[in-house]
């Protein structure tokens, strides 16, 4: 039975309610959203866009998950571009006014979701993941196969707008989890783990988006495609099982210091995640600026593992 907007629109004003919950897992299913999507001190954060085929704001308006507020991952403030090089992270009193005007207070359980069309749309829900855990809230997830996989359990949508009661969110930054330039090099130099997160055509140096400037990857880093997470390059994450294998296939260590990268801290985000919260490796680290930023420093060296 389709739940009534009055119901959504209380349960928005309740977001700086708590809401109790012994642990919180870093993925969810459809049918635990269809159970908690309008209770109170549950925010459902769908960021739909048109990265990876995801949807816009059209798709939120024609349908969406009952409750849900919306803000755009490509266009809505998660990312910034500096110097030319997009992807970076937006400065802390930004972020804290952006969440805090989707109605999410430090209390809520958050609970994000994207299309789920592909591997490159749910890098759309792990960077917003990343963002939340970054700035100290630990009181969020993602909802495994997006979207897609919501409607596919024939759960109620609703259609229309909800508009956010403002909320106070207050950032208690973690500094670990990002690695800037500097923590690259260094990285290079001591042979702490790189993981580049980009398809192997961009890894091995024979094509590149147009956010790069020269081709190739950081020395020393390993490739772990971002469509080897995802089942069959779909919305829904694979098996650990699944995953240590394929990291052990890509030569990427599950345990120690290691930063993962991509274009634009977008994949990297999935790979993050990935490596942090499904494998349990809490020393991985997002480099955010990635090649866009790497590639345009021409003291920074780049390899071309294939040339033309």
């Amino acid at each position: 039975m389709m739940k009534s907007p009055l119901l959504c629109g209380i349960a928005l004003l309740a977001t700086g309610a708590a809401y109790a919950s012994p642990s919180v897992p870093p993925l969810v299913d459809a049918g635990w959203v269809a159970t908690h999507a309008c209770k109170s001190g549950v925010v459902l954060l769908d960021i739909r866009n048109p990265i990876g085929g995801g949807g816009d704001l059209t798709s939120y308006l024609r349908g969406h998950i009952p409750c849900a507020v919306y803000s755009n991952y490509a266009s809505g403030g998660w990312r910034i571009a500096v110097n030319g090089a997009p992807g970076l992270v937006p400065a802390v009193p930004a972020l804290e006014k952006l969440i805090g005007g989707l109605g999410i207070g430090n209390k809520a359980r958050v609970v994000i979701y994207s299309a789920g069309t592909n591997a490159t749309d749910m890098g759309g829900a792990a960077r917003v993941f990343w963002t939340f855990k970054y700035l100290g809230d630990n009181n969020v997830s993602i909802l495994n196969g997006g979207y897609s996989a919501y409607v596919a359990g024939k759960h109620p949508v609703q259609a229309g707008f909800n508009k956010p009661n403002p909320a106070n969110f207050d950032a208690h930054p973690r500094p670990e989890l990002l690695a800037n330039e500097q923590d690259v090099q260094r990285a290079v130099k001591s042979g702490i783990a790189l993981v580049d997160n980009r398809p192997s055509a961009q890894y091995l140096g024979i094509n590149r988006t147009n956010v790069v400037v020269r081709d190739g990857t950081i020395p020393g880093a390993h490739n772990l495609p971002e469509n080897w997470i995802t089942s069959n390059d779909g919305g829904t994450f694979r098996s650990t099982q699944k995953l240590r294998a394929l990291y052990k296939v890509a030569g990427v260590p599950t345990k120690g210091k290691q930063i993962t990268f991509c274009n634009t801290g977008h994949w990297a985000a999935l790979g993050w995640f990935t490596s942090y919260e499904l494998l349990g490796n809490k020393q991985s680290r997002m480099y955010a600026g990635s090649m866009s930023q790497w590639s345009r420093n021409s003291a920074l060296p780049v390899v071309q593992k294939v040339r033309d």
